[in-house]
């Protein structure tokens, strides 16, 4: 089982807050993909839907809904640009050019030194703001190519 015993006692301690076990999927989703290798694999989603006695399509779906979860292996680094009418507006297309260009990533894809992962993806909420990307769970608003450049810079080796 891809589970680790402290996964399982923390999934025990979770499902006690709800009614139903299975309202702890979501945070469950998120703790595997946090200490089992950044992503939800065929092994860990099968492993899910047995603690939570579930079959593996419905946790499958769950996980295949939400746009925070990855069910493919993803850089080191999470680069998500914003693409929504704010952001656009303002210039994420072009701030997304940049993004891909620094770090070697197409939108939708890894760098080929596995560094980065990037992705366009709808309103974060930074709408006054924009444009903004959010990287490694961190917001990062009134962004230019070059600030975001400088930003992502930084985790270059």
């Amino acid at each position: 089982m891809a589970l680790t015993d402290a996964l399982k006692e923390e999934f025990t301690e979770l499902a006690s807050h709800y009614p139903k076990r299975q309202a702890a999927l979501i945070p469950a989703l998120h703790r595997c993909q946090e200490d089992l290798g950044g992503w939800l694999s065929p092994e860990i989603i099968e492993s899910v839907a047995e603690w939570f006695e579930l079959e593996p399509v419905e946790v499958f779906g769950v996980a295949s809904f939400y746009p925070m979860f990855f069910l493919k292996p993803v850089g080191k680094h999470i680069v998500s640009v914003c693409r929504n009418i704010s952001c656009d507006l303002r210039g994420s297309e072009e701030l997304l050019e940049r993004v891909c260009q620094v770090t070697g990533a197409k939108a939708g894809a890894n760098s080929t030194d596995g560094d980065f992962y990037v992705e366009q993806v709808e309103c974060q909420g930074g709408c006054a703001n924009a444009p903004m990307m959010v990287l490694d769970g961190i917001y990062h608003e009134d962004l230019t190519p070059d600030k975001a450049e400088a930003i992502l810079g930084s985790l270059k080796r």
